[in-house]
């Protein structure tokens, strides 16, 4: 990861301008889950390395926009760029740092080009569908389905395609896993805000709800109530809960058994991305689909 962090670093510093490096220095690393995983199929060379750091720029500058959107404070347990420089800052950072991925990404190869920023317009299509579904409490699945398709899943899914074409490697199949890896890890992201708790997800526990975005555990705990719950339970919908309101919630989720479900159909899209990439025996890319289903941030 680290050669990737040096082209990161490199990339901004051709840019010429101390405030780009100040601010983007504050940016928290992550799990870099789309770079392991294209260096996984592809292998380490310069040209993935360039690969996977055009990638994070792109995933960084998302979450930059993200951020401002849901006007979060914190991003991983510390101060969010907008929270430490203002939104007006994050905001030009973000589309830097998608402006200079793309200007790297145009001396590359056209196939990966086309792979990967048209996965980026479908990114920024998942926000927008974000931020429209979180205007009120949303109860149609498959709209929450393909915005976090869109949102999340989009740039994993066009990672691993990246690795299958720079590998030679049907790009079908490898895209097919990064889709179902990305919808999974987005269902545990979104239970994970439920069942965490602030010091580990470094952000509020139930933090999603308060900002209005109604995730498959609340959306199947809604089908499971009776009116007079649903009444409640929408009550709670964009507001800051207390503890017996959080009580009432999990204690509601436990008595319906929802987390089993949503673990249920978690599952399924772990063997869809198993089953894509079954006959090429990759052991590091089973490993991967286990610890992101098994990760507790």
């Amino acid at each position: 990861m680290q050669k990737i962090d040096q082209y990161m670093h490199e990339f901004l510093s051709e840019l010429n301008y101390e405030p780009i490096l100040t601010m983007s220095s504050k940016l928290q690393g992550g799990k870099k889950l789309r770079s392991k995983l294209l260096l996984k199929i592809a292998n380490e060379n310069e040209t993935s390395y360039k690969i996977c750091a055009i990638i994070e720029l792109i995933h960084a500058a998302s979450l930059l926009h993200d951020d401002v959107i849901d006007e979060a404070k914190l991003r991983r347990g510390v101060k969010s760029i907008n929270a430490e420089f203002g939104a007006k800052n994050a905001i030009m950072l973000g589309d830097i740092l998608y402006s200079k991925a793309f200007y790297e990404l145009s001396l590359l190869d056209l196939k990966l080009a086309k792979v990967i920023s048209n996965a980026v317009v479908k990114l920024s299509i998942g926000e927008l569908m974000d931020v429209n579904l979180s205007e009120t409490f949303n109860t149609n699945k498959n709209a929450y389905l393909q915005m976090i398709y869109n949102k999340t899943a989009v740039l994993i899914e066009a990672s691993a395609r990246s690795g299958a074409i720079l590998a030679g490697l049907d790009e079908d199949d490898f895209a097919e896993y990064g889709k179902n890896l990305g919808l999974a890890f987005q269902i545990v992201d979104d239970l994970l805000d439920i069942q965490g708790d602030e010091q580990t997800l470094g952000k509020p526990a139930m933090n999603d709800f308060k900002e209005g975005k109604t995730t498959l555990a609340y959306m199947y705990l809604y089908e499971k109530l009776n009116p007079q719950d649903q009444a409640i339970l929408q009550g709670y919908y964009k507001k800051d809960l207390n503890e017996s309101e959080v009580a009432w919630i999990k204690n509601k989720m436990h008595e319906c058994q929802i987390f089993e479900q949503v673990h249920q159909e978690l599952n399924v899209y772990a063997n869809n991305a198993l089953k894509a990439i079954e006959k090429y025996n990759i052991k590091d890319l089973e490993d991967i689909i286990k610890s992101m289903i098994e990760r507790d941030f």
